[in-house]
């Protein structure tokens, strides 16, 4: 302990008797620690406690004593915050890198309350990798394409006596050309005597395979003008619908959800095809993908205008709340790029206990002014900026450019202890952002898309390759299997043709059967014995 100091003087009992009687009432309790010493006096004594007589001798007048002021404490004074103002009215303030908002409880937009995986629902009827591809693709889907198939057939003279398995089997010929490589390669290839696959050769006859491709239909065309007045994908939208359904009612996201765009390579015609990079041609789809696994959770065609969109909403908000909608009220986390990304979107996700993270355009009108001026900063420097629930995180990435992220999941902004001195903010960013890239890319790997010419077509290619995709995560957390999606395609290819095979099997034995019994049945030329 430090040493305490204390002054001392010496008084006599009357001095200090007097002291007392004029100090004031506010110095009762402040001021230095005074210790009184008595002085060695030997005739002091009691009865000087008595007053003296008095007497016409003035005493001495005693030297005034200053008072004694209790000395101020200084309470550390708030650094005054700096805020702005947007054009859009928002009000920003800066809060300090590292500073807790508020403690206690997470928030209930922050704290997942759903487990993820697959649903009790797929559980339930998943056993082997033909139920994952049924779970996804029903019974009901493949019934609807048959018919539709065989009344094109029929309106074109053809004659198709197509059977679900023998759809299935066809299916099944579109994955296994995809795991081969051959959405650029002829399909005639397929069934060469030197270059062809025994695959496709004891599945199908070419010829066969050529006329369902040429009939497959997935809508009826008699009501196609009515549908096509209010729905520009009426073509194939019903079976979208129900893949999408499906998708849905299968499995559950973790706790981290990314929303981004796709974009199917294709020269179809159709009425909402979209010029973009990296492909020059193609059909966009907005798509909700599982960050943990890249399962495909919910996925809208892009179609242009959207007439049914409430006036005064971003078309980029539409299309986050319609995709975000059955997962919200869980606590989940909703991340997304600059097209997406504003204010008004993160209030209406909180309204439903549901984060958001994703870069800002500096274009937003909600956006503090500092930011779009782009003040030079210090290299690798953090500035983070508050309203209401949200944090604007400011990350100067390099000499001449700022990044801007949006966040309400961040209630503290850390910054990292690496060389760039990233915020965490920026981390969980690049760690979230890629799901739907990576899904993409992994449709495109094992691709069943080949040359068409009718955009519907193409849009079941593409379903179709999801659909593989989403069948592998079913079949890796329902039946806890390691295995690669190559082999599970592999797989699933024999058993979408299993059926199939069997009948075929069935009929070629009974076509052999009839033609020996019509060989025992014709009567020997007459003169001729037989030989034994």
């Amino acid at each position: 302990m430090a040493r305490r100091f204390r002054k001392q003087r010496k008084m006599n009992v009357q001095q200090a008797l007097e002291f007392l009687q004029n100090m004031h009432a506010v110095d009762s309790d402040g001021g230095s620690d005074i210790e009184f010493e008595m002085e060695e006096d030997s005739d002091a004594s009691d009865s000087e406690l008595e007053p003296e007589p008095e007497c016409d001798t003035v005493p001495p007048a005693e030297t005034p004593q200053a008072p004694l002021c209790k000395r101020a404490r200084t309470e550390p004074t708030e650094q005054t915050q700096r805020t702005e103002r947007a054009r859009h009215g928002t009000v920003w303030e800066e809060q300090s890198v590292g500073a807790a908002r508020s403690a206690g409880r997470l928030p209930a937009h922050m704290v997942l309350t759903e487990t993820a995986g697959p649903t009790h629902h797929a559980k339930a009827r998943i056993a082997s990798r033909l139920d994952c591809f049924l779970s996804l693709v029903d019974t009901e889907m493949l019934t609807q394409i048959r018919d539709c198939s065989v009344a094109e057939a029929c309106r074109t003279d053809a004659k198709l006596d197509l059977t679900v398995d023998e759809l299935m089997a066809f299916i099944a010929l579109c994955y296994v050309r995809g795991l081969y490589g051959g959405k650029s390669m002829d399909m005639e290839s397929y069934w060469s005597e030197i270059f062809g696959l025994p695959f496709f050769k004891e599945t199908m006859p070419r010829n066969r395979y050529r006329q369902i491709m040429k009939c497959l239909r997935f809508d009826n065309k008699d009501t196609r003008a009515e549908r096509l007045l209010a729905d520009k994908f009426a073509l194939i939208s019903d079976t979208w619908n129900s893949f999408v359904k499906n998708s849905i009612a299968c499995y559950k996201p973790g706790q981290n959800i990314t929303v981004g765009e796709q974009l199917f390579l294709t020269k179809s015609r159709c009425p909402f095809t979209t010029a973009s990079k990296p492909d020059k041609f193609g059909i966009k789809f907005w798509i909700a993908a599982d960050v943990d696994t890249k399962y495909m959770l919910n996925a809208l065609p892009y179609l242009g205008k959207d007439p049914t969109r409430p006036a005064g909403e971003r078309a980029s908000e539409t299309v986050v709340m319609r995709l975000i909608e059955p997962f919200t009220g869980k606590g989940r986390n909703v991340t997304m790029d600059n097209f997406f990304t504003s204010l008004s979107l993160a209030d209406k996700l909180i309204a439903k206990n549901t984060s958001i993270l994703g870069t800002m355009n500096k274009i937003r009108q909600e956006l503090p002014p500092s930011v779009k001026v782009d003040t030079p900063t210090e290299l690798f420097s953090t500035t983070v900026m508050t309203s209401g629930k949200a944090s604007l995180t400011i990350y100067r990435c390099k000499p001449k450019k700022s990044i801007c992220i949006l966040s309400t999941m961040h209630p503290t902004v850390i910054i990292g202890t690496e060389k760039k001195k990233k915020p965490d903010t920026v981390t969980d960013y690049n760690n979230t952002k890629g799901s739907v890239d990576v899904l993409d890319q992994m449709a495109r790997l094992y691709s069943v898309k080949g040359g068409t010419r009718r955009w519907p077509v193409a849009v079941f290619y593409n379903m179709l390759d999801l659909a593989a995709i989403n069948a592998h995560v079913l079949y890796k957390t329902c039946l806890d299997e390691r295995e690669n999606r190559r082999d599970f395609i592999m797989g699933l290819a024999c058993e979408l043709r299993q059926n199939h095979m069997k009948t075929k099997a069935a009929a070629t034995a009974a076509e052999t059967a009839v033609r020996v019994t019509a060989t025992l049945d014709v009567p020997l030329a007459p003169g001729k014995t037989t030989q034994c």
